[in-house]
């Protein structure tokens, strides 16, 4: 298999990954509250509807900041894990891993520092509700840096040797 091709199942991969516990987070959040509606597709996305009467401030908050947690969590795991991952035989692995692992790490962190105010807030909308949005857009600046950080000592020199040690480098 070319590296383009598994460079593109990597990031595809990614995606699902990403929307399946960002946006399963949501899910959860939503059924234990009780207010679950129902799963919004929207062209490429994934939004879960709630009945927003039926929840406090508070609730609102935690249901919009579920997302962000689990993504985050699954990012730290991830990078706990990335030995074990860069020594896996499997290429493709190795790959949709390495992808997962840079839109856990920074796609909420750049969203809600930075891009919420360009695209109408999203879960910023709900975060806002139990801290103010600037101390919630500093406090998810600082951990972009941190993650970027993270990413640049950690994550990229391992997974970029596990890369070049690999023999299937078409």
């Amino acid at each position: 298999m070319s590296k383009r091709t598994r460079q593109y199942i990597g990031i595809i991969s990614a995606v699902v990954i990403y929307y399946v516990i960002h946006e399963g987070a949501h899910l959860l959040t939503a059924l234990v509250m009780g207010v679950f509606k129902q799963i919004n597709f929207m062209g490429i996305g994934v939004q879960i509807d709630v009945y927003n009467d039926r929840m406090s401030d508070f609730q609102t908050g935690i249901f919009c900041l579920a997302g962000a947690a689990a993504s985050l969590i699954a990012a730290y795991i991830l990078l706990t894990l990335r030995k074990k991952i860069c020594s896996a035989k499997s290429p493709v692995f190795r790959c949709v891993m390495y992808y997962t692992s840079i839109i856990m790490l920074l796609l909420d962190p750049v969203y809600l520092s930075v891009l919420c105010g360009f695209f109408g807030g999203g879960d910023m909308n709900g975060i806002s509700l139990l801290i103010p949005e600037a101390a919630a857009r500093i406090i998810f600046g600082v951990l972009l840096a941190v993650n970027a950080f993270v990413f640049i000592k950690a994550l990229l020199p391992e997974y970029k040797a596990s890369f070049a040690d690999n023999t299937d480098n078409q």
